[in-house]
């Protein structure tokens, strides 16, 4: 017993680091970095976008890589100790679109905007951002789902393999959604910092409500 919780503990302390730096970041570029760009002037802008972006993505992708491994790991270390709820299975799913996200759209299409690779810079600024503000919007929702695992009421407290709620189902549907639309679909209400910030308690909020009572 005394094994099993060290290597939780190890785990979860590991996984709260590596998602620290890598949530700081997207809060970063999508609150500061993004900001002072519309404002800068075209060489202190060019400057950064050479040398201090990809440094910052560096960490960020790197932040998203290793709290994605332990992740992992801890959601095997909690199936067999705890099984899961409804809780740690949406933080887990919002967390593996968002690791996506910033794998296979956000850093491929820095690239091209850092000069790093070849493309057109145009198209890759505006699918990069799309699928930040995407990140930014998961990102309540997934650290409530981290939170909240175990300590939930109502239906959020069922394990999943005693059943499936309509609420969570609903939940899935929607961070599913979301998620089609960092892919193939618009800003919205996503395109202002203050927009994104509210959408994304919206989202949390609704997602308690449903998996609480529905």
């Amino acid at each position: 017993m005394n094994s099993f919780i060290s290597i939780e503990l190890l785990l979860r302390w590991f996984h709260v680091l590596f998602g620290v730096t890598w949530i700081g970041l997207l809060y970063y570029f999508n609150f500061v970095q993004g900001e002072y760009f519309k404002e800068a002037e075209p060489g202190a802008k060019a400057d950064a976008t050479a040398k201090l972006a990809p440094r910052a993505l560096w960490w960020f992708r790197w932040g998203a890589m290793f709290t994605f491994l332990t992740g992992l790991l801890l959601l095997e270390v909690i199936r067999h100790g705890h099984g899961w709820d409804s809780y740690i299975a949406v933080g887990a799913l919002t967390g593996t679109f968002m690791f996506l996200n910033v794998w296979l759209i956000i850093w491929p299409a820095q690239k091209i905007v850092c000069g790093l690779a070849e493309g057109d810079k145009a198209a890759a600024a505006p699918r990069a951002l799309l699928a930040s503000r995407t990140n930014t919007l998961f990102s309540t929702l997934m650290l409530l789902g981290m939170l909240g695992s175990f300590h939930g009421t109502g239906q959020a407290s069922y394990l999943i393999t005693e059943g499936v709620s309509i609420g969570l189902v609903t939940v899935i549907a929607l961070i599913v959604l979301l998620e089609l639309n960092a892919i193939f679909g618009k800003l919205g209400p996503m395109a202002t910092v203050r927009g994104v910030i509210h959408m994304s308690f919206l989202l949390a909020l609704v997602s308690l409500l449903l998996m609480q009572f529905v």
